[in-house]
């Protein structure tokens, strides 16, 4: 970062001046760690008045609060993402076109994107899995990609259940407090914990909830054959 860009954050309020001993001017951790913090929040999309409000909610804890960010950031799973080209993605389906209406559904559902030269980076090598192996049942690829629109809507539910129980049990009573130093440290605990948990309680309750409708259905099948009707 250039003289000229820290002169300009001083000057809009988004750093302080250093301390100044002679003619050098002296920055320590706070100073760093509030740069890190415009430059990670620039990356992310937010203008700089943006920025000059969530840096004035920070207080004295630029640093908490930038590892608070890059704790929210960083991805549940580590999970790579691979390359592969169209003919590979669209294999186990056949003979089937991937026309654009269909790549175009399957960047806006967050499968994979265009790299350039026919390559697309595939985000989530397991979801496409998942595609794979029910290609290989006989499930024609518009009905995988159904299917995974409704998965993503029903996630979204169930991850604005848990990141709604975080921000009302942990960092609103915390906000309200005035976001005490000493307790940054828990804060990120609980969110740290909150990822592993959603996803353990989420893969739980939805094998209760594969056994009970897979017992519904074969009992329905059951009394069909048997002429009972539902």
């Amino acid at each position: 970062m250039t003289v000229r860009n820290i002169r300009a954050h001083q000057s809009r309020g988004l750093l302080d001046p250093p301390t100044v001993v002679g003619r050098t001017g002296y920055y320590n951790r706070v100073h760093i760690d509030r740069i890190d913090l415009i430059r990670e929040l620039q990356e992310e999309g937010f203008n700089l008045e943006a920025i000059r409000q969530i840096l004035a909610t920070a207080g004295e804890s630029p640093g908490e609060l930038l590892q608070f960010t890059r704790d929210v950031r960083a991805p549940y799973e580590d999970e790579q993402p691979e390359v592969m080209t169209l003919t590979e993605i669209a294999a186990p389906w056949g003979d089937i076109e991937f026309d654009e209406g269909r790549l175009r559904r399957s960047e806006d559902l967050g499968l994979m994107r265009p790299l350039g030269d026919g390559r697309f980076e595939v985000l989530s090598p397991k979801l496409l899995k998942a595609g794979h192996e029910l290609a290989a049942i006989g499930v024609p690829m518009d009905d995988c990609l159904d299917t995974l629109e409704i998965l993503k809507e029903r996630s979204t539910a169930v991850a604005e259940i848990f990141i709604g129980l975080f921000d009302e049990q942990v960092w609103e009573p915390f906000d309200r407090a005035g976001r005490p130093r000493d307790q940054w440290p828990a804060v990120r605990d609980s969110l740290r914990r909150l990822r592993p948990l959603a996803s353990e309680a989420f893969i739980a309750s939805l094998q209760f909830a594969m056994e009970e409708v897979s017992e519904k259905a074969i009992s329905k099948g059951i009394r069909r054959d048997l002429g009972e009707g539902d």
